[in-house]
């Protein structure tokens, strides 16, 4: 189903009452006669029709006036992943929003800066799009972030506050009253808190059934940087730069959720970690959107229903990503994860203590924009196309941060010189989250659609649009299937410079 699921009250009420959990967080049930709202999976009795509205996220029932509800905590619900073709401006700010831009002391004004829109105008498309606007946004992500930590960690209350955004404790005490009618030391006592004794961070991220971790796990292994990530079969363990410092996060899915330890340089980068492994492991995505879509072609279908709950792999950050497309244009997989572990090797920063073989941080573009890469042995000209990249983003020109419009940002890339449209388009996939990304001239993907008699290039390019926007999930689904069971990479690409 695709649109504003919230908007038909006879799906939705079907939802609840068969407590589907493939609708788990794609519409919150407020009840009145409780003024408590609910995730489609709550386990208390379906209410009356009558007392029943639903709404598009859960900030716009908090802006309603309702409580989140104690028993199914809304909170640990899975995201939305929006199509690319909605409201632009809504997209990235949902996405700036969830990587914490408005929890600053600008807060709000920090996200209509970057998106170069007034706060009035963000205001309104916000609502139009999610029912709430970016304050109230703002604040449930806040307050979800402290339900979880509250709920799921033995940190003390003092450093919950701090973690979740909050300027004050007088803030955070009266948020957590307000939004649950129970106060944070109530809350802790009803939850599940656990103890890590290597001192980590454990989390349980939501994910909408189904849901293929061991592919992704596969498709890590496969890329993986020596000494950046350490992807097995049960677990992706991997180095993160954040704004306060470094992480070490091991994430090991699990059909209905994503179990995430986290170690941390700074607790006040918590919220911005849980929202770059929700990306890596893409675990918003919604399969039963994408399936509608994608089985509508037969082509497609027979792929679709043998591959249930594949996800896009994503990135740490896209700055990553297009470092990695570059040095992997043209080169095979194991090519290009030797390329990029050389370049981690000689640039990238050491870890205090290493981590289950993570002991350094991916490099920066701006570590790489001034180096000499002759060690890298790469050619010239891609040496060269590096640095131009490096540069443009040390320079501020280019901006991959998680609020960057994708086709604005694949004009940008296209303007670099060595970087064409198959580059581009790996970039958004994979590092910019654009569901509706596709690597057209991708020769794996290319191989994969002639085998099931898709045909060539051309009526590769005519019958993609039949998949949109989802013809990201579409290329994961032809580079799985039986005849190319392992996803392609840069290796498979034509593209040459521009």
């Amino acid at each position: 189903m695709l649109g504003p699921m919230h908007d038909d009250f006879e799906a939705c009420y079907r939802a609840i009452a068969s407590r589907d959990d493939r609708f788990d967080g794609r519409f919150f049930t407020a009840v009145t006669s409780t003024g408590i709202y609910c995730r489609p999976v709550c386990p208390a009795r379906t209410p009356k029709r009558a007392n029943v509205r639903f709404y598009a996220s859960a900030a716009a029932a908090e802006a309603a006036g309702f409580r989140a509800c104690l028993r199914c905590r809304p909170h640990l619900a899975p995201g939305s992943l929006q199509p690319g073709g909605g409201e632009r401006v809504a997209d990235r700010a949902l996405r700036l929003i969830a990587s914490g831009a408005a929890d600053g002391g600008a807060g709000v004004a920090t996200v209509a800066r970057s998106l170069q829109v007034s706060q009035r105008h963000l205001h309104r498309v916000l609502s139009e799009a999610v029912g709430a606007g970016p304050l109230t946004l703002a604040r449930t992500r806040r307050l979800q972030t402290a339900r979880t930590l509250i709920e799921q960690t033995p940190m003390p209350i003092t450093d919950v506050a701090y973690s979740a955004g909050y300027s004050s404790l007088r803030q955070f005490n009266s948020e957590v009253l307000a939004g649950t009618s129970g106060t944070p030391t109530e809350l802790r006592r009803g939850g599940t808190t656990g103890h890590d004794g290597d001192g980590a961070i454990v989390l349980r991220l939501g994910v909408r059934p189904p849901f293929d971790g061991q592919a992704l796990l596969r498709f890590f292994a496969a890329r993986a940087v020596t000494g950046v990530e350490v992807s097995s079969a049960t677990a992706l363990t991997r180095s993160l730069w954040l704004a306060h410092g470094a992480a070490v996060v091991e994430l090991q899915p699990q059909p209905t959720h994503l179990v995430a330890r986290l170690w941390l340089d700074d607790v006040r980068d918590l919220g911005c970690a849980v929202d770059r492994c929700r990306r890596l492991f893409d675990v918003d995505a919604d399969p039963e959107s994408i399936s509608d879509v994608l089985c509508a072609d037969p082509l497609l279908a027979p792929l679709v229903a043998a591959q249930r709950g594949l996800r896009v792999p994503g990135g740490a950050d896209a700055e990553e990503i297009a470092i990695r497309a570059v040095l992997g244009q043209q080169v095979s997989v194991a090519r290009g994860s030797a390329l990029a572990s050389r370049l981690s090797a000689r640039l990238g920063r050491q870890l205090p203590r290493s981590r289950h073989g993570v002991d350094r941080l991916f490099p920066t573009a701006g570590s790489i924009a001034p180096a000499d890469l002759g060690f890298l042995g790469l050619t010239s000209e891609r040496a060269a196309t590096l640095l131009r990249l490096c540069e443009a983003v040390a320079r501020g020109d280019l901006d991959l941060g998680a609020g960057g419009d994708a086709d604005q940002l694949t004009g940008r890339l296209l303007s670099i010189r060595g970087i064409g449209r198959w580059t581009a388009a790996y970039i958004a996939m994979r590092g910019l989250r654009h569901p509706d990304a596709f690597p057209t001239g991708d020769l794996g993907l290319r191989r994969a659609f002639a085998a099931v008699g898709g045909g060539d290039s051309a009526a590769l390019t005519v019958r993609a649009e039949r998949w949109r926007p989802w013809r990201a999930y579409a290329a994961i689904h032809l580079w799985n299937s039986s005849a190319h069971p392992t996803p392609a990479s840069t290796s498979a690409s034509l593209e040459t410079s521009p």
